[in-house]
């Protein structure tokens, strides 16, 4: 007995694009032992050219997407930067190993 097409026309979801201010960030991450990687903390260049560590990250949820076909895992998250508390993003390109921050 065969299956007709069960499965193999499935296409991932594509979230489209980030929307937001997007800064590029060294992060410190600790990978799960099944490859899934949880920021602990990270740095960036500020507009003013001062580069800022934060360290202090609470992730509220995480969620696997697809901007424009590219596999990544994205976390909402908030923290004090700046003297301030801000929610933003974490995002994570899994092929690229790139992390970047979006606000």
């Amino acid at each position: 007995m065969s299956a007709f097409g069960i499965g193999t026309n499935v296409k991932e979801i594509d979230s489209g694009e980030l929307h937001g201010k997007t800064y590029n960030i060294a992060c410190k991450a600790w990978f799960t032992s099944n490859c899934s990687p949880r920021p602990l903390s990270f740095k960036f260049e500020g507009d003013d050219g001062i580069i800022q560590t934060i360290s202090d990250i609470t992730i509220k949820c995480s969620e696997d997407k697809n901007y424009n076909g590219i596999p990544s895992k994205e976390f909402k998250c908030d923290a004090i930067i700046g003297g301030i508390r801000h929610e933003f993003k974490l995002v994570f390109y899994m092929e690229s190993c790139k992390w970047v921050m979006v606000i």
